[in-house]
């Protein structure tokens, strides 16, 4: 009886010794829905997502967000809570044969007796069209109610039934308040947490990296937990972390910005919009914010140059000349000075008054000729370089504008059929050449 006392005594402390050494933030994944911060959106109290989760009812779905923002471990909540069979496989080293065993294993009434299995893949986006067609139709069926995580846009990168198929749930950067529970939970939770450390942590410390998470509570986690480690003991014994300590082990704050994934083309959006708006401050944020995420600066260039004639155009002609120099000096110069001019040119954009006469004017006379019969060039108008095309009335009539007061003279130049169409219609304070 005693040998068997000593055995129990023997495998809870190697138990015990196996979870002390998985990460931080891998031990504190939330276990139920209680312990899950964030997503008030989707899976707050009533929501439709909480309450798919809660009765067990829950159909195919696709988590879409950010990293660290929780998608892994609400499907492992779900793994804890269903009464189904769960299985999770990565899309970097599964493959078809590994779905095929699932649905295999999911039809044997033996291995599964309610006939159906919940099977979540992790960065689904990775899967080829080839292994993504081959759950199509199980999912369709029943047999296998998909969980699908990614952190790329599931409309472009997953295969368009299966999406149709399933609910999407978009996630989102978790609050710096959400940040502040999970790390408070940390410190206290003897069993998993940091709490079996005589632990001294500044409440600033605390803010300081809610504030630095953007969003990812694995990054502050591993932080702190490098902290705590990697820390001495002061002479009372007390392991105090305070600021200083954190800045030592942690980089530069996290770029929510990855130029292969969705943020990418965010980011040059707000930037776009911000000039186009007027909006100084927010288009020097975004500049920077590409520019910090290593942004080709010819890129950046390009989108300035476009800006300067759709957005800003006859109200200054001189913001595509200051643009199209910048983009010749950046490709000149390079970074890091670059990043100046590219600022000059940016704001110029965003600093001049608006028109987008020329970008308007342009598309509809386009959409008339692919679209219209627009009819033909009038006659009067037309080359002649021969005195028989003359007699066939080609350039009779025309009038030199030269020989007009002011170089004007009022004459038809659109094709009869459509001489009445307004494509440029000019802004009051478009600068005239």
């Amino acid at each position: 009886m005693r040998y068997l006392v000593l055995q129990k005594k023997i495998l809870l402390a190697n138990l015990f010794k196996e979870v002390a050494m998985e990460p931080l933030a891998h031990r504190m994944k939330p276990r139920v829905l209680e312990e899950f911060f964030g997503q008030e959106h989707i899976v707050g109290n009533d929501k439709l997502l909480y309450r798919l989760i809660k009765s067990d009812k829950l159909t195919s779905v696709v988590f879409w967000g950010p990293p660290g923002t929780g998608k892994t471990s609400l499907a492992r909540i779900v793994a804890n809570t269903t009464k189904y069979n769960f299985v999770e496989l990565n899309a970097t080293n599964a493959g078809v044969a590994d779905i095929k065993r699932i649905v295999e294993d999911s039809k044997n009434i033996f291995v599964n007796p309610k006939g159906k299995t919940i099977l979540f893949i992790d960065e689904i986006h990775r899967f080829n069209k080839l292994q993504q067609d081959a759950l199509l139709p199980y999912v369709e069926k029943g047999t296998i109610i998909l969980i699908g995580a990614t952190t790329e846009n599931p409309y472009f990168e997953v295969n368009k039934a299966l999406v149709s198929r399933s609910t999407i749930f978009r996630f989102k950067e978790l609050e710096p308040k959400d940040i502040r529970e999970i790390l408070l939970l940390t410190i206290k939770d003897k069993e998993r947490g940091l709490a079996s450390y005589n632990l001294d942590i500044k409440e600033e410390v605390i803010d300081f990296l809610a504030e630095i998470s953007n969003g990812d509570v694995r990054t502050v986690l591993n932080a702190l937990e490098i902290a705590v480690l990697t820390t001495d003991m002061d002479s009372k014994g007390v392991i105090v972390i305070d600021k200083d300590v954190i800045l030592n082990c942690t980089q530069n704050k996290k770029s929510m910005y990855d130029k292969s994934d969705d943020s990418h083309y965010d980011t040059i959006s707000a930037f776009i919009k911000s000039m186009r708006g007027s909006d100084s401050q927010a288009t020097v944020h975004y500049l920077a914010k590409m520019i910090a995420a290593g942004e080709d600066p010819m890129f950046i260039a390009r989108r300035i140059v476009i800006a300067a004639s759709e957005d800003v155009g006859l109200a200054n002609n001189e913001a595509l000349l200051v643009a199209t120099a910048a983009m010749q000096a950046v490709h000149q110069i390079g970074m890091p000075e670059a990043r100046i001019i590219l600022s000059h040119a940016a704001l110029c954009v965003a600093n001049s008054k608006k028109s987008n006469s020329a970008y308007l004017a342009i598309n509809a006379a386009i959409e008339d000729v692919e679209n219209i019969d627009t009819g033909t060039v009038p006659m009067h108008i037309r080359n002649s370089p021969i005195s028989q095309m003359k007699q066939e009335g080609y350039g009779v009539g025309y009038k030199y504008p030269h020989d007009y007061e002011d170089s004007w003279i009022d004459q038809q130049y659109l094709p009869d059929k459509i001489k009445d169409k307004k494509y440029y219609i000019s802004k009051k304070w478009e600068k005239k050449l």
